[in-house]
């Protein structure tokens, strides 16, 4: 049954979110216009028309540097509005689903990982059509930072089961809005965008590392709580105080999932 669009934005913002918990900086406001977006969109818009929707602002964003590489610089200016129709579909596939009680969970998970993916691709090879010579190394660069990123968030959702789209006070969105003024940055001030890309690939890259090390942490008490829920309940208490004596914060261990 399908919700009407008598509920509250508050209570609209409570069922689309039921499946995951944002930390973004514009969280508020984001799930905020969802929540009203949701309730107004035709019933015959599907989940997988959104995808589409939002797969295909990818698809601009990679068009607006090729026109810009041979064109026009100032046609960068269409990525912007990619990012935007990019954000619609992206954001609302999965949410619109939930909120007429129609989700499908694993389905929807498979596709958007897969088609989060493709869009960077095609955003990292419209940069290396717009880019000159070594510059281009930026764009392969940035397309495999945010990979190996996309990676750590499906470790840590195979080792917690909990899934989150942001890292930390950033999520796709801020991605999108930092991008966006990168390119209007890049109209007014030629191969700026060069040097910019180049310093978020780096940062991109001392963050996974960290990341990863965290990960590999949190997978290593994971493997330690599972041996010691194997063992009998004497040889078990022995372990952790013995594991306790040489490592603190392994004191209370976190959930795994199973």
């Amino acid at each position: 049954m399908e919700q009407t669009t008598n509920l509250s934005n508050a209570e609209v913002v409570k069922i689309i979110s039921a499946d995951r918990e944002r930390t973004n900086i514009l969280r508020k406001s984001e799930q905020a216009a969802i929540a009203f977006l949701v309730k107004h969109i035709p019933s015959w818009i599907s989940s997988n028309m959104l995808t589409g929707i939002g797969f295909f602002g990818n698809t601009l964003t990679f068009i607006s540097f090729v026109l810009a590489t041979y064109l026009n610089p100032n046609y960068l200016l269409l990525g912007v509005v990619g990012y935007a129709v990019n954000w619609f579909g992206d954001s609302l596939d999965g949410r619109i689903a939930y909120y007429r009680q129609k989700p499908r969970k694993l389905y929807g998970f498979a596709l958007d990982i897969t088609i989060d993916w493709l869009g960077i691709i095609l955003m990292g090879l419209g940069f290396m059509v717009y880019a000159d010579g070594i510059w281009k190394l930026a764009g392969f660069g940035f397309v495999v930072m945010y990979g190996w990123e996309m990676i750590t968030t499906l470790v840590r959702y195979k080792i917690t089961g909990k899934y989150t789209i942001d890292s930390g006070l950033f999520g796709p969105t801020e991605v999108r809005v930092i991008i966006s003024f990168i390119l209007i940055l890049e109209v007014f001030f030629k191969d700026s965008i060069l040097y910019i890309s180049t310093a978020i690939t780096a940062i991109l890259f001392v963050t996974n590392i960290l990341d990863t090390k965290k990960l590999l942490k949190l997978a290593d008490e994971c493997d330690l709580t599972e041996k010691l829920a194997k063992m009998p309940p004497a040889m078990e208490k022995e372990k952790v105080e013995k594991q306790n004596e040489t490592d603190p914060i392994l004191t209370g261990f976190i959930p795994c999932s199973s």
